[in-house]
């Protein structure tokens, strides 16, 4: 196929033959970007978020001076909004202690400090204090030793730094995930971070182009270069090459806008992906198979319908949670995204119309 600049048609390979991007897509990329750029948190969120940190640190080390706090999600990792609440991991020895005991002991002094609402929850499956700042108005969740969220953190962190488009791409994926509710863990759909993980393999299986591969590079690359940066975690080393400033430009040769790209991705998990047999590896830049990690069944909770491998537990599905139901929804969504940008007069309205659940 051909790549040569403004007049090449981007094609992709479905079920049924090829399909060909609409000739105009270039004219939605300036609507896609202002839509990116109204989800960016504004620098007075910025500072208070870390005037917050700088207030609980300040609490935090009075009780336990060789403790650290560490930003993680969304707040942390360059894919916030101003919408984005404030999760902090408290990295602490326990010792003799259990991890509850700490957490209580946790809100105790954030109740003394006078933070607002303060909650132990103590039965989730990540155990959390949960509080308000009043000075912000921030919610803030804080658990403990909870370090693999870090090291993800600071990996989508730098991925974000090497080209532009991800953070844009991956940004724009995510919101159209929460306005059509197919952003939410406990519905049985997927993760932010799930998101994240995946948006970029939508861009990189759906051109039959040799340029279109910059994606898969980034994540091969700083997965599979020298490790600059290591963490170990529970036994398990969490390491990646981070020093991104030696990759930035690394994509430069391919020129798709955001609106080829965001065509490219849904398209692909509409009509290309193979749920049957395929898991998105953020590890190796590439899919593998189901077979390859024995998640051809369901394995307790883990239902394994829709596979993405977590780059540091690699025995962990983002997908985990999807159940026979929500797949079906996931799909429609991929399905009405793709047609919506293949045939929309408006697609920047129409793609992010919230979804209603009935009720």
């Amino acid at each position: 196929m051909s790549h040569s600049n403004q007049s090449r048609r981007l094609q992709i390979r479905t079920h049924t033959g090829w399909m060909e991007c609409r000739h105009d897509i270039g004219t939605f990329a300036s609507g896609l970007l202002s839509i990116y750029e109204s989800l960016k948190p504004s620098e007075e969120h910025l500072s208070k978020q870390s005037q917050l940190i700088d207030s609980l640190t300040k609490s935090v080390s009075k009780e336990w001076p060789n403790a650290q706090l560490h930003l993680y999600g969304s707040c942390a990792n360059s894919f916030g909004t101003s919408h984005s609440d404030v999760d902090v991991c408290l990295e602490i020895k326990i010792g003799t202690g259990s991890e509850v005991e700490l957490l209580l002991r946790l809100a105790e002094i954030l109740r003394g400090d006078n933070f607002d609402s303060v909650e132990a929850i103590t039965s989730a499956r990540v155990p959390i204090v949960r509080m308000l700042d009043a000075g912000s108005g921030f919610s803030c969740d804080i658990c403990i030793n909870n370090l693999f969220a870090v090291a993800n953190t600071k990996l989508l962190k730098d991925y974000a730094q090497i080209d532009g488009r991800l953070l844009q791409l991956a940004s724009i994926v995510k919101h159209w995930a929460k306005l059509r509710g197919v952003n939410e863990t406990y519905r049985g759909t997927l993760s932010s971070y799930a998101h994240h993980g995946f948006a970029p393999f939508g861009t990189v299986h759906a051109y039959d182009m040799d340029d279109c591969i910059w994606m898969a590079h980034h994540h091969h690359s700083v997965m599979a270069m020298e490790p600059t940066y290591t963490m170990v975690v529970d036994d398990t080393e969490c390491a990646y090459f981070d020093e991104v400033h030696q990759l930035r430009d690394f994509g430069a040769e391919n020129k798709e806008t955001i609106a080829e790209l965001l065509w490219a991705f849904f398209h692909y998990w509409a009509f290309q992906h193979d749920y049957r047999k395929d898991v998105i590896s953020i590890r190796m830049g590439k899919i593998i198979s189901k077979k390859e990690k024995n998640w051809m069944t369901r394995i307790g909770n883990d239902r394994h319908l829709i596979c993405i491998e977590d780059p540091f537990e690699t025995g962990h599905d983002l997908g985990r949670v999807v159940d026979r139901q929500t797949i079906r929804i996931i799909r429609e969504e991929f399905e009405r995204a793709a047609a919506v940008l293949q045939h929309d007069d408006d697609p920047c309205m129409t793609l992010f119309e919230p979804y209603h659940y009935e009720k």
